[in-house]
């Protein structure tokens, strides 16, 4: 009897340790299942971004859809969010899931390839012909092989002009006949003297923005695809626009404000220059910035020569994360057509996914700043003509130079002068 009760007792135990033993392994199991994501275990992502993108309340309609996927946004000033993220990738550590990238400081990012997740090793092919060719091709790598981030919003430049002041230079002022009327580089400049002949006062704000008119149309402007600087290389067009911008002015055709300063949106406000050459998105800094300029602009295509790209962005996925996988369905869906139409409608954010252009809720926005326009047809036209662009990893140091050169000659300096030791100080910069 003893024997038996003492039988019982020890596989009541062993049984203990049976169950315990499977509970652990059910645990474990369950631990990966929690790294992964999968089986609908909760999975928290971080995402860095920066600017007025709207993508939090996005976020939050993606994480009711999807109740295991957590979303936590940091949004950082531009310079703070890619230096950041410079520091975390280099280090190995402290990057996070999700990460926004500036067009202009893609190339930076470049060299730091194997820090990222090549997004066509996790199904971007799929979606690859659902966005303009020119701003996808801009995250391959030289072989096509790699892709750094899917593409957000874009720049397509326009022609801003002021109502008042074409109509007392006597020229049109409906938008398809100011389109037609400067279809040329010279068409502009004609334009433009006059205007200052008419009026007395200059076709553009200030030096950068007749600078930029020719730069942000170049294929390759400062450097090539190896990284050597081109600026001094014989058929090179950036000499050619920081000519054509030193020209200008001294026609008298460039007027003096420091673009984003309080002079130069009170100057949009007061109609002291004809026209800004700027982005889809600059709409709504002369909204916020202006808003005595109400219904007193309207936007044309500019001449192909100077229909560039002007920012934009795109959304890559660092290495260190351990959920690429939920990362890459939820930046997928961010940026899909529907989701841009939201962004578009909501913050502004010009589409890359040419679809929206057809979607009536596009075409049929009107802007009560721009009279009623649908400014946004103008914008679609020009997205489709632009190319390929190549900016370089150093992009924002050279240019830096470039527009103090152009600053110095509007204040009287020489301008070659200012040109040769602007190239000087740039290869002191490279060569560090």
């Amino acid at each position: 009897m003893k024997l038996k009760k003492l039988l019982i007792a020890s596989l009541s135990i062993l049984f203990v340790f049976i169950v315990a033993a499977c509970s652990s392994d059910s645990s474990s199991s369950d631990s990966t299942k929690s790294d992964s994501g999968k089986d609908g275990e909760k999975v928290s992502l971080n995402f860095w971004m920066f600017g007025a993108t709207g993508y939090e309340e996005l976020a939050k309609e993606y994480m009711k859809l999807n109740d295991n996927i957590e979303i936590k946004i940091k949004t950082s000033e531009t310079a703070d969010h890619h230096n950041n993220l410079f520091t975390a990738l280099s280090a190995g550590s402290g990057a996070p899931d999700i990460a926004a990238l500036e067009l202009d400081q893609l190339d930076r990012f470049r060299d730091a390839q194997d820090r990222f997740v090549n997004l066509y090793d996790i199904g971007a092919k799929d979606i690859k012909g659902e966005y303009l060719d020119w701003k996808w091709e801009i995250a391959e790598n030289d072989d096509g092989k790699f892709l750094m981030g899917l593409p957000t919003d874009i720049g397509p430049k326009g022609l801003y002009y002021r109502l008042d002041v074409f109509e007392k230079a006597g020229l049109p002022t409906k938008p398809e006949e100011v389109s037609a009327l400067i279809e040329t580089p010279e068409d502009f400049k004609k334009v433009a003297l006059q205007i200052k002949e008419k009026t007395g006062i200059p076709m553009v704000a200030s030096m950068e923005m007749m600078y930029r008119a020719q730069l942000d149309a170049l294929e390759e402007s400062y450097f090539d695809k190896e990284g050597n600087l081109l600026i001094e290389e014989s058929g090179n067009g950036v000499k050619e626009a920081y000519d054509l911008a030193i020209d200008m002015n001294e026609l008298g055709l460039v007027g003096n404000y420091a673009m984003w300063s309080a002079e130069w949106a009170n100057g949009v406000d007061n109609g002291d220059f004809a026209v800004e050459l700027g982005a889809a998105w600059f709409k709504g800094w002369m909204e916020s910035n202006a808003p005595e300029a109400a219904g007193k602009f309207s936007i044309a295509t500019l001449p192909t020569e100077y229909s560039g790209n002007w920012g934009g962005s795109y959304i890559s996925i660092p290495k260190e994360t351990k959920h690429a996988e939920e990362a890459y369905e939820f930046v997928k869906w961010l940026v899909s057509p529907e989701n841009q139409l939201k962004s578009f409608k909501s913050n502004g954010l010009f589409p890359s996914a040419p679809a929206v252009y057809d979607e009536a809720e596009f075409k049929e926005a009107s802007d009560e700043y721009f009279g009623g326009q649908s400014t946004q047809t103008v914008f679609a036209q020009s997205a489709q003509k632009i190319g390929k662009v190549y900016k370089g990893k150093d992009y924002t140091s050279v240019h830096d130079e470039i527009l103090a050169a152009l600053v110095n000659t509007q204040a009287g300096a020489d301008s070659e002068k200012e040109w040769t030791d602007a190239v000087k100080r740039i290869k002191t910069k490279l060569d560090r």
